[in-house]
């Protein structure tokens, strides 16, 4: 006998929303507000115990499941037409073990969360660029960010994973526990169950040298080319992204520079200041920036220095692949394109790579771009809000 959804709104911890609730249009919006989905149902889940209910409850009624954890997904796959929304929003918390450098942290948790939680220890889970992103679906993708060249993705440091299957039972996923499915869970994306939780390995990082410098869009090229080559004799420590980009007209940068097409790299080096300085020196004497942000400061600051210029609401359209090369010809399409970026807020960025995550053997995670040395990441963004139908 299937259960009807009164029986389930009953026997959730968290509060089960219909189309008819007061607060549906604020529960259904998502983080992209291009995408404007209208579930039959969504759950706030608080325990694992409403996961699967809901589970087994979207299984009985044939309805689409979704999962929705930090909400940050360009394509709105947090949500579904007429189905079963599990927001995992609630279900959130980080657990350190600084002795064993072992990091649990709970399905619906956020960057930013875990960066708080870590970085009293001296230690940090390499993961992502803003702090408001979760971090459940940025690690069942792979995991790119700041920490990347030093320690690889997100998914090169996942230990472990619970998982409810589309059964509704809860597994333990790891190298020694459903081996196929911890090897689908890193890299192959929120197909394969609801992941409650996910167990870490923690690295020793603190404070880092990090931040921006910026060049005029006139010498783009040379200075994407420059970086290229940087980059990819670069030691692990380094890690830095280039972008194209608008400077946004905010107290990061100077009132001169606001609202100039200009292009720039955010760095980050987890060595000391003056191994930072030796680096950073070979690019800074070719191409004197007309910014030079970069400073010692506390990882958090760095994960969260850029959380104001993308907060939810706004409508955004992401393209992204994984390239080997950026040869002379697809600079030059960047620099035609780079000129007519149509907001402030739309950018194009490549993440390195390279480093520790291309150590890895190809098949030993779904990830499959081990062989890249960049991923890119084309965005048009507008924070003119839609409203919602």
């Amino acid at each position: 006998m299937s259960m009807t959804t009164d029986a389930l709104a009953e026997s959730l911890r968290g509060a089960l929303i219909a189309t008819d609730d007061p607060e549906y249009d604020e529960a259904r919006r998502l983080y992209n507000a291009m995408i404007d989905k209208r579930p039959a149902l969504i759950a706030r889940c608080e325990t694992v115990a409403d996961v699967i209910a809901c589970v087994r409850f979207a299984a009985a009624e044939d309805l689409e499941l979704a999962i929705r954890g930090g909400g940050h997904n360009g394509g709105g796959l947090g949500s579904v037409d007429g189905g079963l929304v599990v927001d995992l929003a609630l279900l959130r918390g980080v657990r350190v073990d600084p002795d064993k450098r072992i990091v649990t942290v709970a399905g619906g948790t956020t960057l930013g969360e875990v960066d708080h939680a870590t970085h009293a220890f001296g230690l940090a889970v390499p993961a992502g660029i803003i702090s408001t992103t979760g971090v459940g679906g940025l690690t069942l993708g792979g995991g790119l960010g700041h920490l990347t060249r030093r320690y690889g993705l997100s998914i090169d440091n996942l230990i472990a994973a619970d998982v409810v299957l589309a059964d509704g039972s809860l597994v333990r996923a790891s190298a020694s526990e459903h081996e196929d499915l911890f090897w689908a869970l890193r890299g192959g994306g929120g197909n394969f169950g609801v992941v409650t939780s996910f167990t870490f390995h923690a690295c020793p990082v603190s404070t880092v040298v990090a931040g921006p410098m910026l060049w005029p869009l006139e010498q783009a090229g040379d200075v994407l080319a420059f970086y290229s080559d940087l980059i990819a004799a670069a030691p692990d420590e380094l890690n830095g992204f280039f972008a194209f980009l608008t400077v946004p007209p905010g107290p990061l940068f100077p009132e001169e520079l606001h609202l100039r097409k200009m292009c720039g790299v955010v760095w980050c080096h987890t060595g000391s200041p003056n191994e930072a300085d030796t680096v950073l020196a070979v690019i800074r004497k070719r191409f004197p920036p007309a910014l030079d942000g970069v400073a010692e400061l506390p990882l958090p600051a760095l994960q969260s220095a850029f959380d104001w210029l993308f907060p939810p609401g706004e409508q955004w359209y992401w393209r992204a692949d994984f390239v080997k090369e950026i040869p002379s010809a697809a600079i030059e399409a960047h620099l035609t394109h780079a000129a007519e970026l149509p907001t402030w807020k739309s950018t194009v960025h490549f993440y390195p790579i390279d480093g520790a995550a291309s150590r890895i053997a190809p098949g030993a995670t779904a990830w499959a771009y081990r062989d890249a040395r960049f991923a890119q990441v084309i965005v048009g963004s507008t924070p003119t809000p839609r409203t919602p139908r």
